[in-house]
């Protein structure tokens, strides 16, 4: 049976400026377009875009761009009454546009600062996913107010979801996110990361078997281990699947890792098989990658299932 709710996301909601031409460093980018950015923040929206329920718990400056921010999220049917603007100015990162894996440079500043305060605990019990990130577990006072909320949230029935997506620009100690992803995968939570993001906080790129054993070992009930252009990786604890990635044009790589885990937390809530799973994210992921900017409006769900 379905819950009222569909995902609660918690994290950075911020301003991308994204260069408009391909570009390997920002020193060669000159020209940028503004989007709505923020990995918890575009998952959120991507799963209102397939007409689910959702809730952003977030936080921005008490600026324009915040302003601007909430707005744009809020039109697309996110529930925004629980990002809070704060006197700290609104996060912003510029980023390359790759046809492989962008440079970036944040300047941050809101996205850090939620409260306990923020949280609907009495929504909990009405809600499917809770799902955060590397990001945004990797500054207080957003990491152990996530955490405790986290740890609320499991026991009141939501399955826990994570973007591992580890950058050491932002998380300067590789040994303290391990230790608070273990933390949270304990709560058998679904994990998503990429070859990239594991090599950042692991040192090291193991075989694929060995990547999905490590974080089943932790606690985490699902992983997807995404290896770019060269496909993925998916288990649970009875099964494991390798999937092709498919040729596409590539226009932006910014939010293809968003867009995937929203194809596939889409399916999994419509009750669909693991690899059938991964083949709606891969769906959405093609969707985005040849597409420059935010994905439209609204899309019709069965569209991932083509």
């Amino acid at each position: 049976m379905r819950k009222k709710y569909d995902i609660l996301c918690t994290g950075e909601l911020l301003v991308d400026f994204i260069s408009t031409e391909f570009t390997k460093t920002l020193d060669e980018a000159q020209l940028f377009r503004r989007v709505v950015g923020g990995s918890p923040a575009n998952l959120c929206m991507n799963m209102a875009r397939l007409g689910n329920q959702t809730m952003l718990v977030s936080s921005v400056g008490n600026d324009s761009m915040g302003e601007v921010l909430k707005n744009a999220v809020a039109q697309l049917g996110v529930d925004v009454s629980y990002v809070t603007q704060v006197e700290d100015p609104t996060t912003l990162i510029l980023v390359t546009r790759s046809a492989a894996v962008s440079s970036f440079q944040p300047y941050r500043g809101a996205d850090s600062m939620l409260s306990i305060r923020q949280f609907p605990y009495g929504k909990f019990e009405e809600t499917s996913l809770f799902h955060t990130t590397c990001f945004a577990l990797s500054k207080n006072p957003a990491q152990s107010v996530i955490l405790e909320a986290a740890d609320k949230a499991h026991r009141a029935g939501c399955q826990l979801s994570i973007d591992a997506n580890y950058s050491e620009k932002i998380w300067p100690e590789p040994k303290e996110a391990r230790r608070i992803i273990a933390e949270y995968c304990r709560l058998g939570a679904l994990v998503k990361i990429s070859d990239v993001d594991y090599q950042r906080l692991y040192g090291d790129q193991p075989e694929p078997g060995a990547v999905l054993e490590h974080f089943m070992k932790m606690g985490a009930r699902e992983i997807c281990f995404t290896l770019g252009d060269k496909g993925l990786w998916i288990a649970d604890e009875a099964q494991e699947h390798f999937l092709p990635a498919r040729p596409v044009e590539v226009l932006d790589t910014t939010g293809a890792g968003d867009a995937f885990w929203s194809g596939y937390l889409t399916a999994r809530l419509d009750g669909k098989a693991l690899l059938d799973r991964a083949k709606a994210g891969r769906k959405m992921a093609e969707m985005k990658l040849g597409h420059f900017g935010p994905l439209p409006n609204t899309m019709e769900r069965n569209s991932i299932y083509e």
